[in-house]
């Protein structure tokens, strides 16, 4: 019972952040669920509904049809839905149910290919873990698979992996391109307002921009596979109130936490960053915090000592007792809430 929520929404889960990932790439992707998991990412968690289209189904499995593990079915109704979209790949993704049952995700991926005659991923999130390794899965596999072949290298152009409304609180590229207009002569932003000829050309990017912990994995790929260099960073960090000193608390992603931190470090704050999704050892500074429930915060608060903290709102519940200044700052995948 130790991760159980009492004072905050559900965090945003696996599957959310591959449909993420996979929204503007014009595949076709099924949730493997009977509704509810779909209803999920549509309803809360994905906000590009209001401005773009997407094919992204419930497979809508029966409670028989779960039970038995009825592949064949979800196979035909895929079948039946590429004779009416126009898509490059189709993506089942997997949420509780097809955990449950132990369903063979890669047989489905085989099955699916070979009935549809087009590439397929099958993606094994389960609704259980939080949408940054959805996300980090996603982006492997597409990389992975469509990313193969060696193009000549574009001198100033710069792919962006991590840009989700997950991650950044936006729906379009425009702030991450604006921000880095100075120094790229090109920018794509893998995956928002950008599809999968973009993936399919990734080698041509001379370096990469990696904005969340989630596209570390993929970066890694594509820099064994091309030798293209990578950094991460987070262009277009919001701006706060001068704060001018004292101990800070950011809680973010990891690589928007960090870049505030630097920011808020000219005004002279001791800053630490706290996250409740990754937090990778190799971008931590000491007094970095993972928090793996709502109790972690509290303790955190509690004998911190700090004069700040910057969150999402939602958090400013679980602060107790805490006598410093909030400062909210939206994060998706929390609130629901865009920048």
């Amino acid at each position: 019972m130790k991760r159980l929520l009492k004072h905050i929404s559900p965090l945003a889960p696996d599957d959310s952040g591959a449909c993420s990932v996979l929204y503007e790439m014009g595949g076709i992707t099924v949730i493997c669920d009977a509704g509810g998991c779909a209803g999920n990412v549509c309803g809360f968690d994905e906000p590009r509904w209001f401005e773009k289209r997407s094919a992204l189904f419930s497979a809508g499995l029966r409670d028989m049809d779960a039970i038995l593990g009825r592949d064949d079915l979800l196979v035909k109704k895929l079948a039946l839905i590429c004779e009416q979209v126009d898509a490059k790949f189709t993506a089942i993704v997997g949420t509780p149910v097809p955990a449950v049952i132990a369903t063979d995700l890669k047989a489905l991926e085989r099955m699916s290919e070979k009935k549809t005659s087009l590439p397929c991923i099958a993606l094994k999130t389960d609704g259980t873990r939080l949408y940054d390794y959805g996300e980090e899965m996603a982006y492997y596999r597409l990389f992975e698979k469509f990313a193969a072949d060696k193009l000549p290298v574009k001198k100033g152009k710069t792919g962006v992996i991590g840009a989700t409304p997950l991650n950044t609180g936006y729906t379009d590229s425009k702030a991450i391109k604006a921000a880095l207009s100075g120094s790229c002569d090109a920018v794509v932003c893998f995956g928002m307002d950008s599809g999968l000829d973009e993936v399919i050309k990734a080698s041509e990017c001379e370096k990469l921009l990696v904005i969340a912990p989630s596209g570390i994995k993929a970066a890694k790929l594509l820099n064994e596979r091309f030798g293209t260099p990578f950094e991460v960073g987070y262009p277009c960090v919001e701006d706060i109130p001068d704060i001018n000193g004292g101990r800070v608390l950011v809680i973010h992603q990891q690589f928007y936490a960090n870049a505030l931190r630097r920011k808020l470090r000219k005004q002279g704050c001791e800053v630490t960053a706290a996250s409740f999704f990754t937090m990778l050892d190799e971008y931590k500074e000491p007094s970095d915090i993972h928090l793996a429930d709502e109790d972690d915060l509290t303790e955190l608060i509690t004998g911190g000592s700090f004069d700040t903290v910057i969150a999402d709102g939602r958090f400013e519940r679980l602060l107790g007792g805490f006598e410093g200044r909030f400062i909210p700052l939206p994060h998706f995948a929390v609130s629901g809430k865009l920048l």
